[in-house]
């Protein structure tokens, strides 16, 4: 069966509309509630947490009608990163964990995503029986008098959180000495982020980005829009700066001279350090096809092999968890490590890398900047019909693409998994090819519609 609602990370769209619509989200909780109910008789429970939007408010209540119905018990989070409820789904031993975000998505949209009992994202099979599971009768599966679920309050979420957070820090240093500025995106991170770095003894917290209101998460700020973290760490003389997502499992980083360092950048320096106190469980990190062949270059500079995935960090950690890998992520910072998490986590890879430039004892610049990227271009074509990429004439011209590009660079061209678009990517070493190819193929595909 076809996932209409799943997409390559949770599900994600206009919030009170289609998928994301109240009465969608009452069907999804019941069935991902009937799914992890049917091991055995015993009381089942359900961690959902939330990022800052204003549509929380709506999808909340109609995510614990649904999962109370069926019988399952909810602990109610409020705004809490992603990889809390992770964290949390495994730590109180739920049988799901939901957490309610559209990630770096702007207020309008909303999405879910869910975790199994093992604090993992569910698989693709699993994923389609719940939807399949969306369709079905409900009638004889609900529950009665006293089988009728609970919801309440989990207020010491945040706190449990910012320990588990704080153990994954090496215990022989502390930031002592540093002046960080942090934007949490107006989101799920803006209580638990600064207050992290702060009982980690930092000199300084500029926080930015803190004060939600429901309709300026990721508004001119976070890992999407940088440029407010370069203009605070250059204003207030930082030596490092923090921005994370939405939902604060993604880290993009600012060196001390306002450079914005992305996830690239980040798994190179961990790669490097984990190899050098050997800390890498392989020789090697997985990420996707996304990641810059310079990367690819430097960790064969490294002895360091990359293995590459589909786009998604659920796709970058079966691989880690397949190969017995400890390292991987994204371009755009999602950063998994699994001897800590089981998902990317912003603030636990901020930890690692803050950590990696205490003990080399040098400035972020020097750091962070561990090789040259190879020119990469990215392009979005909208489509509102059919996905274009089943066009013969759109084939051919991804093959023509690739010819005039040449053996040295890629061209990948995909259709999102959230979003109604194509994303055409080129990279080479000729910079002024690689933008020649990126727009002409964007334009061909735009004018195939």
């Amino acid at each position: 069966m076809a996932k209409k609602f799943f997409g390559t990370d949770g599900i994600r769209g206009l919030a009170n509309h289609d998928r994301m619509a109240p009465q969608n989200v009452l069907k999804l909780g019941m069935a991902a509630g009937r799914y992890f109910l049917r091991e055995n008789g015993r009381r089942h429970s359900v961690v959902i947490g939330k990022d800052t939007r204003l549509s929380g408010y709506m999808i909340e209540p109609a995510l614990v009608a649904g999962f109370t119905s069926v019988g399952m018990d909810v602990q109610l989070f409020g705004p809490i990163p992603t990889p809390a409820v992770a964290a949390m789904t495994r730590s109180l031993r739920a049988d799901l964990g939901v957490m309610i975000t559209a990630s770096h998505n702007k207020f309008y949209d909303n999405g879910l995503k869910l975790f199994g009992p093992n604090g993992q994202k569910l698989s693709d099979e699993a994923e389609a029986e719940i939807e399949k599971m969306m369709h079905e009768d409900f009638g004889e599966g609900a529950a009665r008098g006293e089988k009728l679920g609970r919801a309440r309050r989990y207020d010491v979420g945040q706190a449990r959180y910012i320990e588990i957070v704080k153990a994954t820090f090496p215990r022989n240093i502390d930031l002592n000495g540093l002046r960080i500025v942090i934007d949490c995106a107006n989101g799920a991170a803006y209580k638990v982020g600064p207050q992290t770095l702060w009982e980690l003894g930092a000199k300084e917290i500029i926080a930015i980005g803190v004060s939600p209101d429901g309709t300026n998460i990721n508004a001119d700020c976070g890992s999407t829009c940088t440029e407010a973290l370069s203009a605070a760490v250059l204003e207030n003389k930082a030596d490092v700066g923090i921005a994370l997502d939405g939902d604060a499992d993604r880290l993009i980083m600012c060196d001390e001279k306002g450079k914005i360092i992305d996830g690239d950048q980040l798994l190179a320096l961990i790669a490097h350090g984990w190899k050098q106190s050997l800390r890498l469980s392989k020789p090697g990190i997985v990420a996707t096809v996304m990641s810059n062949l310079g990367l690819e270059r430097y960790l064969q500079g490294e002895n360091l092999e990359l293995i590459r995935t589909k786009v998604g960090d659920r796709h970058v950690a079966a691989r880690m968890r397949a190969d017995g890998y400890n390292v991987g992520g994204e371009q755009s910072g999602h950063i998994l490590l699994t001897d800590f998490a089981t998902t990317g986590d912003g603030l636990i890879a901020a930890l690692q890398i803050l950590a990696e430039i205490i003990y080399k004892g040098k400035s972020a610049s020097e750091v962070l900047d561990l090789f040259e990227p190879v020119p990469q271009l990215l392009k979005n074509v909208r489509h509102t019909g059919q996905n274009p990429l089943e066009f013969s004439s759109v084939q051919s011209a991804i093959k023509d693409a690739q010819n005039d590009l040449g053996g040295g660079g890629r061209i990948l061209v995909r259709a999102s998994g959230t979003e109604p678009l194509i994303r055409v990517m080129v990279e080479g070493d000729d910079s002024a090819l690689v933008h020649k190819i990126t727009n002409d193929l964007a334009e061909f595909i735009e004018n195939s519609l």
